[in-house]
């Protein structure tokens, strides 16, 4: 593997959601310390599943694995981190100020900035740790989705350029406050990075073309922050043998070929690793140490038996999507969220939805909170009654600030301004930007239907964070005045005016993530209203010996999710063709039928 070529002190595995990153860092350092190495892997994302990979509970502290000599890991909290930087800052403060400051001071750390920001301060102690280094010869971090992550390495040089101005006011008294005493910590971190002797970037795709464009991007807005030394690792690739006597799997290997054929240059450039898709959940040592072995394959007992010969089990008599739009569509306007982890399809899934209740005469809203979504990619084509937006971060960022300027610093002077406009430099600015804009975008759907594809799981939930500390503020403000009022978060926790989807893949990871994701709604009173189970191998009923492997395995993941977890169920069936374009979106939801030569079963 051209990616584990003299391998430096630190590895971050990046790339769109759903392309196997947590599985090739978790097989990553079970390879490296099968060589002897001591390895320390990290996790950077919000939605954090590695325990769940290992099979084990690991959280925001170094755990050892068990059984597996030289390897440890560490899940960065973003919300234990939080109150923990919230403490730190608070509690010098406490019996000193006011009761009523403190508590003011406690709310302004509420928000989904400061949980970055204490995630951030964790992720740089990892870079400058000495006692760390001596202790691991190798450490290995599992990032976000992509978005996230230029995010968060982003922030070294943008705290690092605020902090040297030396200014900013009460809107982030707590994080610089806090920040102002890593100054030299977070100078060693940006040099970390960018040191190719000790950094290097795997960048991770799949065989598709959205999955490698963004591969590209992030490869050209990494290199711009001086990570310049990346690796490319295509994961999941269908043997070419798998496509013999059977069309479904045979089209499946023309379009990742394509797809291949097609890769942006700048990719081209970069050291190329492909690893084949394999008959098994990448879940427990026995899988992870195959994954980067080509010619494996699990044991027969591993995935329930058999060489992929034998009778295929029924599916769960389950609704297409089309049911549950229709269901949707009686209300005549509302708020569907679709909701998941990464790589699951919300974007694919959000496109259809929204072309099928505009098919049904609808007046649509079709937009994304995603900061690497491709909506319009994926919809190529306009539909009547359908518009289509994004909440670009940078966008409403500026758009925010010029707002602030004209109105705040329209009867400023020129020091006064000079101010202002460096304080609404700081990254907090951007939270407060997004937002906004999530909640202009929301209100909408009183009178038209407003579907939103969101970002990964764990960013979502940041946004969340940031909607419920606003709801706590005006509740704070205007509870006991008698006025009505209404909160984004009230519209979310209203089931007559939002609908959440969350969907998932019929895989062992997916469902636990969907299933977390589902808890933590819930603990913010919001209840997820259908699950959608995407790209279902079983539903279309593949031929393929290495398919018809995963399609049984499929099955006790969709029983579980139709027993245990959903109130509503629909499956979607692995099409043939990529689900771009109007038509094709129309028939992802079953709304018509395939066109001549494309294959897929019905549910």
């Amino acid at each position: 593997m051209h990616f584990l070529d003299q391998a430096p002190r630190f590895l971050f595995f990046t790339g769109k959601g759903g392309v196997g990153k947590t599985s090739l860092a978790c097989a990553t350092a079970l390879q490296l310390v099968a060589q002897g190495r001591r390895v320390l892997l990290v996790s950077t994302d919000p939605a954090s599943n590695v325990g769940q990979v290992f099979g084990l509970a690991i959280g925001n502290h170094v755990t050892p694995v068990p059984g597996v000599p030289g390897l440890a890991a560490l899940e960065i909290d973003p919300q234990a981190a939080a109150q923990g930087y919230r403490d730190r800052i608070v509690g010098p403060v406490r019996g000193v100020l006011p009761e009523a400051v403190v508590k003011g001071i406690e709310e302004q750390l509420s928000g989904a900035c400061t949980t970055e920001i204490a995630a951030f301060d964790e992720f740089t102690a990892l870079l400058t740790d000495t006692s760390l280094h001596a202790q691991y010869e190798h450490i290995l971090f599992d990032t976000a989705p992509t978005g996230h992550t230029i995010r968060l390495l982003q922030l070294p040089g943008a705290w690092s350029g605020f902090l040297e101005s030396g200014k900013g006011d009460a809107s982030c008294l707590g994080p610089l406050a806090g920040l102002e005493k890593q100054r030299e910590r977070y100078k060693a971190a940006v040099d970390a990075l960018a040191d190719p002797a000790h950094t290097r970037l795997v960048l991770v795709a799949r065989a598709q073309p959205a999955t490698l464009r963004e591969a590209a991007r992030t490869h050209a807005e990494l290199a711009a922050l001086g990570l310049r030394q990346q690796f490319l690792v295509v994961n999941g690739v269908l043997p070419l043998a798998e496509g013999d006597g059977d069309p479904l799997a045979a089209a499946v290997c023309r379009r990742e070929q394509a797809a291949l054929a097609a890769m942006p240059d700048e990719l081209r450039a970069l050291p190329l690793d492909q690893l084949p898709l394999k008959p098994f959940d990448l879940v427990g040592m026995a899988a992870l140490r195959q994954l980067l072995d080509a010619d494996s394959a699990m044991p027969a007992a591993a995935d329930g038996g058999g060489d992929g010969g034998g009778d295929e089990a029924p599916v769960p008599q389950t609704p297409r999507l089309s049911a549950l739009v229709d269901e949707v569509a009686r209300d005549g306007h509302g708020l569907v969220m679709v909701m998941g982890k990464g790589g699951v399809g919300k974007t694919t899934l959000a496109a259809a939805v929204a072309v099928a209740l505009a098919r049904r005469g609808q007046e649509v809203h079709l937009t994304t909170s995603d900061p690497a979504a491709h909506l319009m990619a994926t919809l190529d084509g306009t539909l009547a009654h359908l518009s289509v937006s994004r909440i670009d971060p940078h966008e409403v960022t500026e758009r925010y600030r010029q707002q602030v300027l004209a109105s705040k610093g329209a009867g400023l002077d020129a020091a006064g301004r000079a101010l202002l406009e460096e304080d609404l430099r700081s990254p907090c600015t951007e939270e407060i930007a997004v937002f906004q804009a999530f909640s202009r975008i929301i209100r909408e759907a009183g009178r038209k239907f407003v579907v939103m594809d969101t970002a990964p799981t764990g960013h979502t939930l940041l946004l969340l964070d940031a909607t419920g500390a606003y709801h706590r503020d005006i509740v704070r403000q205007m509870g006991g005045t008698g006025v009505h009022f209404t909160t984004p978060m009230m519209q979310l926790q209203d089931p007559k005016q939002t609908k959440v989807l969350i969907a998932t893949l019929a895989e062992t990871t997916p469902v636990l993530e969907a299933a977390n994701l589902q808890a933590d709604l819930r603990r913010a009173g919001i209840e997820p209203w259908a699950w959608v189970v995407n790209n279902s191998v079983a539903a279309a009923r593949a031929t393929s010996p290495l398919l018809r492997r995963r399609a049984r395995n499929e099955l006790r993941e969709i029983e579980a999710v139709a027993t245990r977890h959903a109130q509503r169920l629909a499956v979607v069936p692995l099409l043939a063709e990529e689900p771009v374009g109007v038509r094709r979106l129309l028939e992802l939801a079953g709304d018509v039928q395939p066109t001549s030569g494309e294959r897929h079963g019905s549910v």
